[in-house]
């Protein structure tokens, strides 16, 4: 007969190890994907809040990105002696998916931080913040792809090899899960994470081919695909423009995705439960 007097602990306090950590940190990320209306909501709203009281509202990020592409297609056009026939789409296409990721990897820094009192006052799940974040940056890329269609329509330039996308945006979605949550696990234990990472973005944003075109390199063109940021931008990029994308591209876009696959992953599984002390 079961003794009555004995019962199921009500609170363990002996740390997670092993596999115990993984299966937490997946129904971390199944409770997350259940609230990703929530995270849908939260990422409206903070544009909308962004822009309360704009007569214009989200339609200035569209204006501010056309005036940029506008100046800067001119300017560098002129110094790179391009004509602005192929350069102009090239380079809208490339400053808005930019904008895209130099905004993802710079809010990650923060995605933490910035929810203190959410994590403090009620138990949530850690990639909650994560999808908000991507949703908010998906939704100023569709308005700021409003510009890249003008231009391409200007200057008719037609995409060719648009089911290629079928396997660059998914790489893109996951990327951006795991660098968020990479850099924001970094940043919510080592404040000085986020300005470092934003002084970086400022370096891999001119050391990118994104104002400037491969083309221009004639020697040592292989060494960027030693940048993951050129390979992840290419993938999306080159189709749109109507190239093909080459083999050895693919393969440094998956090699680095992977490696940032597991980063993520190890330290999601490790110091997820640790988060809400670390802010």
């Amino acid at each position: 007969m079961e003794d009555m007097n004995v019962r199921s602990p009500v609170l363990v306090l002996e740390p997670q190890r092993g596999w115990g950590l993984v299966r937490s940190a997946a129904a971390d990320l199944r409770a997350g994907l259940r609230l990703f209306p929530l995270a849908a909501a939260l990422g409206w709203l903070d544009i909308k809040m962004r822009y309360r009281g704009s007569i214009l509202g989200p339609l200035w990020l569209t204006l501010s990105t056309a005036v940029m592409i506008g100046a800067t297609g001119v300017v560098y056009g002129y110094l790179f002696h391009m004509d602005l026939r192929t350069y102009l789409p090239f380079l809208s296409l490339s400053i808005v998916l930019w904008g895209y990721i130099g905004t993802v990897v710079n809010d990650a820094g923060t995605v933490f931080t910035q929810n203190t009192p959410l994590f403090h006052s009620m138990r949530i799940p850690a990639s909650l913040p994560v999808m908000q974040v991507i949703v908010r940056n998906l939704l100023i890329l569709l308005h700021n792809i409003v510009v890249v269609a003008v231009v391409f329509a200007v200057f008719r330039i037609w995409p060719h090899q648009i089911w290629s996308l079928l396997l660059s945006l998914p790489v893109w979605i996951v990327d951006s899960f795991c660098v968020i949550l990479l850099i924001g696990m970094l940043g919510a234990r080592f404040r000085d994470i986020a300005p470092i990472v934003a002084s970086l973005m400022q370096i891999f944003f001119f050391v990118t081919p994104v104002i400037w075109k491969p083309e221009l390199i004639t020697t040592g063109r292989q060494y960027l695909l030693l940048d993951p940021f050129y390979s992840l931008l290419e993938i999306v990029r080159a189709p749109l423009l109507g190239r093909t994308v080459d083999a050895v591209v693919w393969g440094a876009a998956i090699g680095h995705s992977v490696l940032l696959w597991l980063l993520a992953a190890i330290l999601f599984c490790r110091m997820r439960s640790r988060i809400p002390y670390w802010i």
